[in-house]
């Protein structure tokens, strides 16, 4: 698709309320379809000031390029919807590139990677009325536990609070728990088999029921610590993609054998499909749609 910056900033200058009616009239379509499958494309990076992909530090800082990415991306045959902020979404509304998929609006993006306060994630995104407003279909939220963080605590209570806001309204909210640690200043995450089973167990308890959550789980680098770490949960679960690696079979390879799972219903990938190593987009979509 080709995009026209000066027409979006024309209409968001002259018309804002054009956002409004774009969601009001989009076709939806349900959150899984015949194949019982999800495949979603991630954009919600920038929000939190990560803006790298590989060793390109600002190749997410270029919007249009992002945009013509994730309109390319959302065309392929097989992929249900996308995960993004407020200002992604309300570009894609606008480009009418979100009719009949599945959008999920990011929650907490106050956690400004490579902050003090990177674990205090307060909601700064998508609130649970915002979701129901706009039809859009489920809401994403991280959380990041560092039992020596006294931030990590908020952003539980507040996880909590929204899985319940959002069962409320009985709207899906998918869950990327972490356990953490700050290693020279820089917060971890832990991917061995126990820390992940551990955030899967805590992810799964939150709020008041469990009826509306799903959970977002890494995939470890060998199939056996992921089949141990989701037997922590009988929630259904999505696979998340990382940032780009060289061997990109590989990661493909992981993949595949993590969707065998009995709990695993599909992949919510980013950079790795937006900007693979050898810059053809649509070819790696269609490659993790085979996956499926």
């Amino acid at each position: 698709m080709s995009i026209d910056v000066t027409e979006l900033v024309t209409v968001r200058s002259r018309h804002p309320e054009a956002i409004a009616e774009a969601a009001a009239r989009r076709a939806r379509r349900p959150l899984l379809g015949e194949r019982g499958r999800l495949l979603i494309i991630a954009a919600d990076h920038p929000a939190r000031g990560a803006l790298a992909v590989g060793g390109r530090k600002l190749a997410m800082g270029n919007r249009l390029d992002l945009l013509e990415r994730l309109t390319l991306a959302l065309s392929r045959p097989g992929v249900d919807g996308v995960l993004g902020t407020a200002d992604i979404l309300d570009d894609l509304l606008l480009l009418g590139a979100l009719e009949r998929k599945v959008v999920i609006g990011s929650m907490n993006r106050g956690g400004l990677a490579g902050s003090v306060f990177e674990l205090d994630d307060r909601f700064t995104g998508h609130r649970a009325e915002d979701i129901a407003r706009l039809g859009f279909d489920a809401g994403k939220l991280l959380l990041r536990i560092d039992r020596s963080d006294a931030g990590s605590l908020s952003t539980l209570h507040a996880a909590a609070r929204t899985v319940d806001e959002m069962a409320a309204r009985r709207l899906p909210v998918f869950v990327e728990p972490f356990l953490c640690r700050r290693v020279d200043g820089r917060v971890t995450s832990d991917l061995g088999a126990e820390a992940v089973a551990t955030s899967l167990a805590i992810a799964s308890g939150l709020g008041g029921t469990s009826a509306y959550t799903w959970l977002k789980v890494p995939v470890a680098a060998a199939p056996e610590a992921t089949e141990r770490a989701l037997a922590a949960t009988t929630l259904p679960a999505v696979l998340l993609g990382g940032d780009v690696t060289a061997d990109q079979d590989a990661v493909f390879g992981r993949w595949r054998a993590a969707l065998r799972l009995p709990t695993v219903r599909g992949l919510v990938v980013g950079r790795a499909l937006l900007y693979p190593p050898d810059g053809d987009v649509a070819k790696a979509v269609d490659t993790a749609v085979g996956l499926l």
